[in-house]
């Protein structure tokens, strides 16, 4: 907008004429470029990101992340205490009834579940993962992790970012920055949900690394998974190609004027991925294409199952096309053993919600690893399976478990890890980490080894300091590695 002294001269005839002049001609330019392929997809997208150089010779190229929001009980699932079963009802030394969300009754709670060891590994695991457990010699336990909140959003977003505050960026954000995508028709980062989990989409941020990071929300639920994708009815290929081609031109003389607004380069790119994606991503989630044998090994046709099959089997096509990072919030259908943002949020009753909420993902993720196995894709895919914090060894109420950020479990697969092996320890009733406690800060340095990432190279300028996904913490477990 001109001051006041020159508005006369800005909108005077003559000006409008040299002004509109110079339109066409940039119109006239435009069409040289894209005459002469300049301006086509294929062209525009050599300018997208593309895969990045890591620091070191990778293990990992893709992670799937199966996020169970509402938090498993580590020791009813993976972390097996006899103690619990011998001493239940008798009052647990050392609890502190605020140690979780609400207030506890001091006494152990026994799982309701039976119990046994698996693979040639050993590993306990607890009845409600038939599936799931064929597979424990391939997975990485690690019994000690610790968090540092008791609630679930700051837990989800300390697990993705490595602080309990918003605005710092997800490792998924994080990862796509530091490599690139290896597709430049599909986005590098995924989040695939059925109900939106606790804490909404912050806990998926790209927080202050430009937008061109944040993740494609998939809602699997939906007809219309990816929301704002498919073009306007009557408008053909050629003629979204030249609306884009004016938009970019326009765009672009805006972004001149303005060089430190980076969200300005981001919107450009994500209208070109977006045009791209039209063709790309219905193919990479079209999960008929899979034989009727494949869809039934993940459950597809079955209600419990289904959200959370066809969650895991378009995850590994879509890894099967450069896609470098997908997290998946599994059992958010609604229907879960709890509340449906927090499925496995067992307040009440341990026992009938985790049987729900096991039974929603277990079939999917032992297709997920076998199937992975079965394409030779596993060993450069890295599997990742936990929730935000662990739960109370004591009762809340006379059969449920509240938050306990002090223990919890997680398992890694696949790309670099030494499958078979147990690392850490939670003490004899897994209420604390005792023995090599992981915090949130060793588990994401580790993901970024395995991929070829320095965790302390790995670092973005903001308000005058580097930072990084680790802050100025973070080892590597190195255990747990191939």
């Amino acid at each position: 907008m001109p001051d006041q002294t020159n508005a006369f001269d800005y909108y005077s005839r003559r000006n409008f004429l040299k002004r509109a002049g110079l339109g066409a001609g940039a119109l006239a330019f435009m069409d040289v470029l894209n005459t002469q392929g300049l301006l086509s997809s294929a062209a525009l997208a050599k300018s997208a990101s593309r895969a990045l150089k890591p620091d070191y010779a990778p293990k990992a190229k893709s992670i799937i992340w199966l996020f169970m929001p509402g938090s498993p009980s580590q020791v009813d699932t993976f972390d097996y205490k006899p103690q619990l079963q011998k001493q239940h009802g008798k009052k647990l030394k050392g609890a502190d009834p605020k140690t979780g969300f609400f207030t506890t009754s001091g006494k152990i709670l026994g799982s309701p579940f039976k119990w046994k060891q698996y693979g040639q590994s050993g590993a306990w695991a607890s009845e409600i993962f038939p599936h799931t457990t064929k597979h424990v010699d391939k997975m990485a336990f690690i019994y000690s992790m610790y968090s540092r909140s008791n609630n679930h959003t700051p837990a989800m977003l300390e697990m993705n970012s490595g602080f309990f505050l918003q605005g710092r960026p997800c490792m998924g954000s994080w990862v796509t920055y530091g490599l690139g995508s290896e597709n430049n028709n599909l986005p590098g980062f995924v989040v695939m949900r059925g109900v939106m989990p606790r804490g909404g989409s912050p806990i998926w941020s790209p927080g202050f690394l430009p937008k061109k990071y944040q993740p494609t929300a998939i809602d699997g639920r939906s007809k219309t998974p990816i929301a704002n994708l498919a073009p306007l009815k009557g408008m053909t290929r050629k003629q979204q190609r030249a609306q884009l081609n004016i938009l970019r031109a326009m765009n672009t003389k805006h972004q001149q004027l303005r060089p430190y607004e980076a969200d300005l380069a981001a919107r450009l790119e994500s209208f070109e991925l977006a045009y791209r994606m039209q063709t790309a991503a219905p193919e990479a989630m079209d999960i008929s294409r899979e034989s009727e044998t494949t869809r039934e090994m993940y459950g597809v046709n079955q209600k419990e199952t289904n959200l959370v099959a066809k969650q895991c089997l378009t995850a590994r096509r879509l890894v099967e096309r450069g896609v470098r990072f997908i997290q998946i919030y599994a059992g958010t259908n609604g229907g879960g053993g709890g509340v449906g943002d927090v499925p496995w949020d067992g307040h009440n009753d341990i026992g009938g919600n985790h049987r729900i909420a096991a039974k929603s993902v277990d079939q999917p993720i032992g297709a997920l690893l076998q199937d992975l196995q079965q394409r030779g894709m596993l060993e450069d895919t890295l599997v990742v399976w936990g929730g935000e914090f662990g739960r109370t060894s004591d009762s809340q109420g006379s059969k449920g478990r509240d938050h306990n950020p002090n223990a919890f479990t997680m398992w890694l697969a696949g790309g670099g890890i030494q499958g078979g092996v147990q690392y850490g320890a939670s003490d004899e009733f897994g209420y604390k980490s005792v023995d090599k406690r992981v915090p949130i800060h060793d588990l994401h340095a580790t993901i970024l080894h395995l991929l070829g990432l320095d965790h302390e190279k790995l670092t973005y300028r903001f308000n005058g300091r580097d930072f990084r996904l680790t802050d100025v913490f973070g080892n590597l477990i190195k255990p747990i590695l191939a």
